[in-house]
């Protein structure tokens, strides 16, 4: 399962944001297999627009991060700074390519 995720984040509110984003990527990437990427990126001239290249091992491997405890502390803790959210659903076009 690989989709983006296009946040535009309130830009008073910008640096917390990234903090909360930072420490849930990195417990998601670490502590759950089926979470292969999340690489986040920020415009270079419009950084409050962010996209996040979210790669899972499948649909349930998803479904599963969505409901852990740092998934959740990062919704919730972000609920008011992001002013708009995009999720794009997207069909690899080399599926067995991987990463380095």
């Amino acid at each position: 399962m690989v989709r983006l995720a296009k946040l535009v984040i309130d830009s008073t509110q910008l640096e917390s944001y990234n903090t909360f984003l930072k420490e849930e990527i990195e417990a998601s990437v670490k502590a759950e297999p089926g979470v292969l990427t999340l690489y986040a990126v920020a415009e270079k001239n419009r950084p409050t627009h962010i996209t996040i290249l979210e790669i899972y091992a499948n649909d349930e491997a998803y479904r599963k991060h969505i409901r852990t405890p740092h998934f959740l502390k990062y919704k919730n803790g972000t609920q008011g700074m992001v002013k708009s959210l995009e999720l794009i659903e997207t069909i690899p076009l080399i599926p067995h390519m991987k990463i380095k």
